[in-house]
C-alpha cells in the first residue's frame, strides 16, 4: 500500500511530522514502513508556462521556435522538438538555472543558430513514471490542464512536492489498505482527530429501484450487494488533482468514472465497479455461482473459463463480471457510456481468493476482498463515489439505493480485564491510561466492576477477536519501548531426549560408524510404489495428497524400502554399483478409501545392501554382500537395544521378496511373538526391473522396539576359570532350522553353556535325499570353579540325546 503524505493530510493533521518521522512512529506502532520516497526526483525551477506562439525553425524541419509566457513578465524564446507542441498550450517549462532529474542543469543555448532560453519538458524528463500516465501523455511534451495558473511551480501542479510511504502490511492489518484506515492508525498513535470525507448527493426525482433490480442467489458467498444508478454522465479525463492522487498510489488514470471508483477504493478500502447500465438488459443484477462451461471475457480482453465455485455478477442470464476480481468487457465503461450502474458489495474473501488464484488475476480489488473488507463501509463508499461522479462527470444520481443484505454487520464484543493486561505486559497501567488508549483507537467500551473492559470492536478492525488482540493494541500504543524488562523466572528443568529420540539417534550413530550411508528421502511417492511389499504396507490404502507436486509424488509412502530402491538405482546409473544405505523415517497407513481422519504415522527402520562388501585387492578377491550381511545389521541393532534374546527369525515368503532367502523378524512380547518386519533378498523379477545386482533389504517397525528396548548395560566380570569346547555334527532333515538346534542346546545346558554357534552346514548325496549336516560348536564354562571333563561330557551327552529325540538327529562320524 502506497500512501501519499499530502493526501493523508486531508484526513488527519500531520503538522509537526515529516514523512520520515511519521514512518518511524508508525513502524514503532506495529505498521512497518519499508521506504519513504519523494515523488520529486530532482526537479527544481520548473514552472507552468503558456505557449503564445509556435513557428518552424528556419534551419531545421523537426524543430519549432516557441514564444512562452512563464508569468515573470518576460517572454521566453524556446526551441522545442516535440511533435505535439502547439500554441495555446499550458506546459511545464524549465527556465534558465532549473535542474531536472539526474542533476541536469538548464543553460542558455543556441540550436541551429536560434537562441533557446529554457526547455519545454515531457513527463519522462520530469522524472514521472510514464506507465502511470494516461496514454495521451506518454509521448511528447506534457500538456497541462487549461485551468493551470501560469508561473505555478510544477511540483504543486503535478503533486510531486509530496512523499509516498510504502506500507509493508501483515495479513491481519487489512484495515490499513485504505487512506482512512491509515488515518485512524495515525490518529491512534498521535491522539489527533480523523476527518471523514463528506458525500453530498443531489438526487433526481427518478427512483433507482425503478431502473435497477438486485438479487443474491448465493448468499453464503455475498452477504451484501448495493447499487446506485447515475444518468447522463460525460466520460472524459479526470481533473489533475484526482490523477495525481492515483499516480501517487501507483494506479494509472483511465477516465473520470473509472478513476473515481479507484480513488474511493483507495480512500475507503471498499472496491467498487461501474457498469455501463445501457448494456444491462432490464437493469437486472443477480449474484450467483458460475455454471459449468460458462465463460467470461474480462476487461483485459481475455476469455476466462469459469468453474462452479466462482462467484459472478450476472444480468440475470449471462455473467458480466467476476465478483471482487475483475469486470467483464461486455459492460465496460467507454467513451460512449451515458448511464452508470455503480456497484458496492461485500463478497466472501475465501471465494474471491480461490477465483483470483485459479485464474491468475490479482487485482487491487481482489487483494482487499481476500482480506475481508469492512462491511460497514459498503454504503458510505457507494455514496462517496456517486457524489464524485455527479461532480466530475456531470451525472444525475437516481434517488435511493437498490440493495440486498443477507447478514447484518455487528461490532464484535471482546472483554479484557485491567489485571490481565498488566499481567501479560508486565506493566502497571492505570485504568485511565487504558481508557485513553481505547479512546484514541475509537473503540467504544463498557467498564464493569473489577476493571473489566467490554469493548465494541469496530467492523473496520476485523483482526481483533480475542482478549490478547486488545492487549496487543494496548502494548503498541503504550509503546513497546515503554514496556519494562522482566527477568525470566521459573523452575529450570534439564533438557533430555525422549526414549524414541534417543534410540533413533543411537541407531544413526552406530550404523554410520559401521560405514553405512543414511538416506533422507521424500515422504511422497507414486501410486505404483505403494503396491510394493504389501506385507510391510500392512495391506492398507495409500493416502493421496490434495495438491501433489506431480503424479510421481502424489501419495504418502507406505514403506521405506521403495525409496531406498530408487536411491540405489540412481547410484547404479552413475556407476556406483555398491551401496550400503539405511533410513529411519515415517510411513503412513489408513484403512479408508476416502480419508475422513488422519492416517496412522509409524516409525520404521530400513536398510539396503547391494554390490560388494569389499572390493578386489591384489591379495584378495571382491566379496559380495549376502543375506547374512543384512541379518547382521539387524543383530547389531538389536544388540545395541538389548533385544538380542527377545528376537527370533522364521523363514517367510512375503510378496516381492526372494521366496527362499527371506525371514520374518519376530519380537517376543507378553502377548506372544509379533512380526515387526522382514529381512531378505529382493525378488529376482524386481531386481531385474530396477537393474540391480543381488540386493538385500530389511525393514522393521520401531513402535514395539521403543516399548521393549532396554538401554541398561549389564557388566560381567571377566571369567577367571577356563572354558571347555565340544564340537558336534548332526544329520537332520533339511526343513529343520539351525536355530532350533541351538535353541535345544541352550535349554538343556542352561547356565553352564557360554555360547553355541553353527560353523558348518553341508548337503550331499552321501547324506541321503532331504538331509543336511549341521556342525555346532558349544563352549561350557562355570563362573566360580573349573569344570571337570566328566561334568562336561555328561552335560554334552544330554544335549546330543535331546537333539536325537527332538529332531531324529544322527551324529555324523
Amino acid at each position: 500500500m502506497n500512501v501519499s503524505y499530502k493526501w493523508l493530510n486531508e484526513y488527519i493533521d500531520l503538522s509537526g511530522f515529516t514523512g520520515e518521522e511519521l514512518a518511524e512512529k508508525m513502524t514503532r506502532g506495529g505498521i512497518e514502513i519499508d521506504v519513504v520516497e519523494s515523488r520529486n526526483k530532482g526537479v527544481n525551477g520548473v514552472v507552468a508556462g503558456y505557449v503564445k506562439s509556435k513557428e518552424k525553425h528556419p534551419d531545421a524541419d523537426k524543430l519549432n521556435v516557441c514564444k512562452v509566457d512563464v508569468g515573470t513578465g518576460e517572454e521566453l524564446q524556446i526551441v522545442c522538438g516535440a511533435k505535439n507542441v502547439d500554441a495555446g498550450q499550458l506546459v511545464p517549462v524549465a527556465v534558465i538555472g532549473a535542474v531536472l532529474p539526474g542533476d541536469f542543469k538548464i543553460k542558455r543555448a543556441k540550436l541551429r543558430g536560434v537562441e533557446s532560453q529554457g526547455m519545454i519538458c515531457s513527463a519522462k524528463e520530469l522524472g514521472l513514471n510514464e506507465k502511470l500516465l494516461p496514454k495521451e501523455q506518454q509521448e511528447g511534451i506534457l500538456v497541462l490542464p487549461a485551468a493551470t495558473k501560469i508561473g505555478t511551480p510544477i511540483g504543486e501542479v503535478l503533486g510531486i512536492d509530496d512523499e509516498v510511504l510504502e506500507l509493508d502490511l501483515t495479513p491481519n492489518r487489512s484495515d490499513c489498505l485504505s487512506m482512512l484506515g491509515v488515518a485512524y492508525e495515525i490518529g491512534a498513535l498521535t491522539g489527533r482527530e480523523v476527518r471523514l470525507p463528506s458525500a453530498n448527493i443531489n438526487h433526481t426525482t427518478v427512483r433507482a429501484d425503478s431502473l435497477v433490480s438486485v438479487s443474491i442467489s448465493a448468499p453464503e458467498h455475498c452477504s451484501h450487494y448495493s447499487a446506485r444508478y447515475i444518468k447522463g454522465v460525460k466520460i472524459g479525463e479526470s481533473p489533475l488533482w484526482l490523477q495525481n492522487r492515483l499516480i501517487a498510489a501507483g494506479i494509472r488514470p483511465i477516465s473520470n468514472v473509472v478513476d473515481v471508483t479507484n480513488f474511493v477504493m483507495l480512500e475507503y478500502g471498499q472496491p467498487l465497479h461501474a457498469f455501463d447500465a445501457d448494456r444491462l438488459p432490464g437493469g437486472r443484477i443477480d449474484v450467483r455461482l458460475a455454471k459449468a462451461g460458462e465463460t467470461l471475457v474480462t476487461l483485459d480482453d481475455q476469455e476466462r473459463k469459469l468453474e462452479p465455485h466462482m462467484l459472478v455478477i450476472t444480468d440475470g442470464q449471462q455473467p458480466i463480471a467476476l465478483a471482487g476480481v475483475m469486470g467483464g468487457a461486455s459492460t465496460e465503461v467507454t467513451g460512449e457510456t451515458v448511464n452508470i450502474l455503480l456497484e458496492s458489495a461485500k463478497f466472501d474473501g475465501g471465494t474471491v481468493r480461490k477465483t483470483s488464484r485459479q485464474l491468475g488475476l490479482r487485482s487491487e480489488s481482489s487483494i482487499r476482498f481476500e482480506k475481508e473488507v469492512d462491511p460497514a463501509r459498503v454504503i458510505p463508499a457507494l455514496d462517496r463515489a456517486a457524489a464524485l461522479i455527479a461532480e466530475l462527470a456531470q451525472g444525475l444520481v437516481a434517488e435511493g439505493i437498490v440493495e440486498v443484505a443477507s447478514a447484518e454487520a455487528k461490532p464484535a464484543k471482546v472483554a479484557v480485564s485491567l489485571d490481565k493486561i498488566n499481567g501479560y505486559l508486565g506493566t502497571e497501567l492505570s485504568r485511565l491510561e487504558v481508557q485513553t488508549i481505547f479512546g484514541r483507537l475509537h473503540f467504544e467500551y463498557e467498564l464493569s466492576d473489577g476493571n473489566v473492559f467490554t469493548v465494541n470492536v469496530p467492523t473496520r478492525r476485523g483482526d481483533i477477536t480475542r482478549a490478547v488482540d486488545l492487549i496487543e493494541e494496548v502494548a503498541r500504543l503504550h509503546g513497546y519501548d515503554e514496556i519494562p524488562t522482566t527477568l525470566i523466572h521459573g523452575d529450570v528443568v534439564p533438557g533430555s531426549l525422549t526414549k524414541p529420540q534417543a534410540i533413533r539417534r543411537e541407531l544413526r550413530k552406530r550404523l554410520s560408524d559401521a560405514g553405512m550411508h543414511e538416506v533422507v528421502s521424500y515422504s511422497f511417492t507414486g501410486p505404483e510404489r505403494t503396491k510394493l511389499f504389501p506385507a510391510l504396507a500392512e495391506h492398507t490404502n495409500p493416502v493421496r495428497l490434495a495438491m501433489p507436486m506431480s503424479e510421481d509424488r502424489s501419495v504418502l509412502r507406505t514403506t521405506l524400502i521403495a525409496q531406498l530402491l530408487e536411491t540405489a538405482a540412481y547410484n547404479r546409473n552413475r556407476k556406483n554399483d555398491s551401496a550400503a544405505l539405511f533410513e529411519i523415517g515415517s510411513v503412513f497407513h489408513t484403512d479408508e478409501e476416502q480419508l475422513t481422519r488422519l492416517p496412522q504415522e509409524k516409525h520404521r527402520f530400513a536398510a539396503l545392501l547391494t554390490g560388494n562388501r569389499s572390493e578386489a585387492q591384489w591379495n584378495a578377491k571382491a566379496a559380495q554382500v549376502d543375506f547374512y550381511d543384512a541379518k547382521g545389521i539387524l543383530e547389531t541393532v538389536f544388540a545395541v537395544l538389548g533385544l538380542t534374546a527377545s528376537v527370533s527369525y522364521e523363514a517367510a515368503q512375503p510378496e516381492h521378496f526372494h521366496p527362499g532367502r527371506t525371514a520374518a523378524v519376530l519380537l517376543h512380547t507378553p502377548k506372544g511373538n509379533e512380526v515387526i518386519g522382514y529381512v531378505g533378498q529382493l525378488h529376482p523379477t524386481l531386481q531385474l526391473e530396477a537393474d540391480l545386482a543381488d540386493t538385500y533389504v530389511l525393514e522393521i517397525g520401531l513402535d514395539l522396539v521403543y516399548d521393549f528396548a532396554d538401554s541398561d548395560i549389564e557388566y560381567k566380570v571377566l571369567p577367571r576359570y577356563p572354558a571347555m569346547q565340544r564340537d558336534i555334527a548332526v544329520v537332520v532333515d533339511q526343513e529343520v532350522a539351525a536355530a532350533k538346534l541351538t535353541g535345544v542346546a541352550w535349554d538343556i545346558a542352561g547356565e553352564l553353556l557360554e555360547s553355541v554357534r553353527v560353523f558348518d552346514v553341508y548337503t550331499g548325496e552321501k547324506l541321503g535325499a532331504g538331509k543336511k549336516s549341521v556342525a555346532l560348536s558349544l563352549v561350557y564354562r562355570h563362573g566360580e570353579r573349573t569344570l571337570t571333563d566328566e561334568e562336561v561330557t555328561e552335560l554334552h551327552g544330554k544335549v546330543v540325546l535331546q537333539l536325537e529325540q527332538s529332531f531324529a538327529a544322527e551324529l555324523r562320524k
